[in-house]
């Protein structure tokens, strides 16, 4: 049924992002790449393994990388929902899609969408990067991109998966060792905060 529920997501979510068509925003960024950064924000792993979403992503940002449009890549996520950390969890399956370690940094702060463009802005900024992307689905993409225009002076782009792109990469698999990522006593975020705190961290309203 999850799966189900993630086809009908990814087939809708374009419906999500008005504006240019998300081959046409990269388009656009023709006479700009190489972009200094995306940022790629995380997923759970579930059972130690990535999903049909969170795979969608990495290839993403695996393109992104091996064309050329990005030069580095920020994988963004605490340990959520799940004991797996998403941002090391998805930096050690892009290097076994054959990103370079040196192309790769990690945040392991961020536990809402918000959070993902918070903190790893703060950390692209503090690397010196000036040019900042979010690629992501079109979903997401949407509701960060209202975020983005409401708390930050500068232009964060955003690419949405443009799915055609990944379609042949889409039967490839990894093999990572999940136990470098597990992290130790682990609590839920439903376990931590109440569902009325949760939607507040999902706006950005715990952010200062």
């Amino acid at each position: 049924m999850r799966l189900i529920i993630i086809s009908c997501v990814i087939g809708l979510s374009s419906c999500f992002f008005l504006g240019p068509s998300p081959k046409k925003r990269l388009q656009k960024l023709q006479g700009l790449r190489p972009l200094d950064v995306a940022i790629v924000p995380g997923l759970p792993l579930y059972n130690g393994q990535w999903d049909t979403l969170l795979k969608t992503r990495m290839l993403w940002s695996e393109f992104l990388i091996r064309k050329g449009y990005v030069k580095y890549v920020i994988y963004s996520g605490n340990a959520v929902y799940t004991p797996w950390m998403e941002g090391p969890s998805m930096a050690l399956i892009a290097r076994q899609l054959g990103i370079d370690s040196s192309r790769i940094f990690v945040d392991t702060l961020a536990e809402h969408s918000t959070e993902n463009l918070h903190y790893s802005y703060l950390m692209a900024k503090a690397k010196g990067f000036k040019s900042i992307a979010v690629a992501t689905d079109p979903f997401q993409c949407a509701m960060l991109h209202k975020f983005a225009k409401k708390n930050f002076e500068e232009e964060i782009y955003f690419l949405p998966v443009i799915y055609d792109s990944i379609k042949a990469r889409t039967a490839v698999e990894v093999q990572i060792d999940t136990t470098l990522t597990k992290k130790k006593n682990f609590r839920s975020l439903e376990e931590r905060q109440g569902y009325k705190e949760r939607l507040k961290g999902t706006r950005g309203k715990q952010l200062k």
